[in-house]
């Protein structure tokens, strides 16, 4: 008996034994699971806060920094946020982390420049954050690049005084669910307003170079504004496009009426492109629910028509118009509206009409390319014709674009056309 009671116990604490080593392991597997799982959600909410546009420069470690911001302060230079311990954010806290993100004060007390969006990433959700953090310490490779050090001119260089500024345009404020609005509404919303920052270039800005709103219960809220001399349009219902066509063109590139250009390209290669297709559907729906744009006008057809048919005769035609068939017109035809999803319509496109011609005319000398995406994989550009047009061809041939068809927006002068040169990269 002694011996069968040995012989049971043993077995009974072998079992013991193996039933927890079994259960160790099995936690350790969902722990593993719940991790990858974290960190996956974490490179999402990274691609919908668009982290990599500004802290991976081309060639170096994804995260790394290094990236020159031209604001009206100076260059600024994006930090490394990989996990990298003495040059990254390897020894932050998620508490840390949190404050970086959500209210620009770094672990010693450094304050950021608003060039880091904290104003709009203060809206972050707990869940959101969580992940986020997760990610940078477990899913990105730490790198040991020292990006440049920011070194602006006094009094700019007292980050101390950011404290003040931040109490008087900056808010901790979560994000506010709208009352009445769907649930898809919502989530555009929170989308727009936390994580995506637009309004840190579709808002206008006040004196102190302070988006004016922070969300949509202002009327001033991406209701447009000015970026390197480039007019940024009112997101405020977008009244020419509808809810597809704002989803193809953040997720796309592209739609049936325009592409991409200027600092939008990057926003789309890096960030929007990367979205599910129920988030863009959430942002479209919130961006339509905002309102606020005037009904785009009649189109003027009789005009239209005359510009068209004097294009097609090929007659008495103006310098722009006859520059217009020479360098434009094999792919934006002479009705001006281009080919739906490959070349962008001229007549009446926002960039056109803008009060600032510097986006258009930027775009003649320079060019422009449309960016590969997964759901649309094409790459089509736009070649610059700088070294092609004088700079007074170049202001003749906006002019007319800017006044052809139902376009109606002021000339184009060769000074216009000149100071947009100079700030080509060579």
């Amino acid at each position: 008996m002694n011996r069968m009671k040995l012989k049971s116990l043993f077995i009974a604490n072998a079992l013991l034994l193996g039933a927890g080593f079994m259960a160790n392991a099995q936690a350790e597997t969902n722990t593993q699971s719940g991790n990858a799982a974290l960190i996956k959600q974490g490179e999402y909410v990274a691609r919908l806060g668009d982290c990599g546009a500004c802290h991976t420069v081309a060639g170096k470690p994804a995260f790394a920094g290094g990236l020159a911001i031209n604001s009206n302060l100076g260059t600024i230079y994006s930090t490394n946020i990989t996990p990298d311990k003495d040059h990254g954010i390897g020894g932050y806290t998620e508490a840390q982390f949190s404050d970086a993100v959500r209210k620009g004060v770094l672990p010693d007390g450094t304050r950021l420049y608003p060039a880091m969006p904290y104003p709009d990433y203060a809206k972050i959700n707990d869940e959101d954050m969580h992940a986020l953090y997760v990610y940078f310490m477990q899913g990105v490779k730490p790198s040991a690049e020292q990006p440049p050090e920011t070194d602006l001119s006094f009094p700019f260089s007292q980050r101390w005084g950011m404290r003040f500024w931040n109490w008087a345009f900056a808010s901790d404020k979560p994000f506010q669910p709208i009352g009445g609005a769907s649930v898809q509404v919502n989530r555009g919303a929170y989308l727009v307003e936390s994580l995506g920052h637009c309004g840190s270039c579709h808002t206008p800005r006040g004196f102190g170079m302070n988006e004016k709103a922070l969300d949509s219960s202002d009327s001033d809220f991406l209701a447009g504004g000015s970026l390197n001399n480039w007019d940024v349009p009112s997101l405020r219902g977008v009244a020419h496009w509808n809810e597809q066509e704002i989803v193809d063109y953040l997720g796309k590139g592209r739609n049936d009426k325009a592409a991409v250009g200027g600092e939008m390209t990057s926003v789309v290669e890096n960030s929007t492109a990367h979205m599910t297709d129920d988030d863009l559907k959430a942002i479209a729906a919130y961006i339509k629910f905002l309102g606020g744009n005037p009904p785009v006008p009649a189109e003027d057809t009789q005009k239209a028509s005359a510009t068209e048919a004097k294009l097609t005769a090929a007659k008495n035609l103006s310098e722009g118009e006859r520059l217009y068939l020479d360098n434009c017109g094999a792919c934006h035809f002479v009705t001006g509206k281009g080919a739906p999803g490959v070349f962008p319509q001229l007549d009446q496109a926002t960039i056109v009409n803008a009060k600032d011609p510097t986006g258009l005319i930027h775009t003649i000398l320079a060019g422009a390319q449309q960016p590969s995406t997964a759901r649309a994989p094409s790459t089509l550009a736009m070649p610059g014709f700088a070294n092609r047009l004088t700079d007074e061809e170049a202001a003749q041939l906006s002019t007319f674009i800017r006044q052809g068809w139902g376009n109606n927006a002021p000339a184009v002068t060769a000074k216009d056309v000149s100071e947009v040169r100079k700030t080509l990269t060579k």
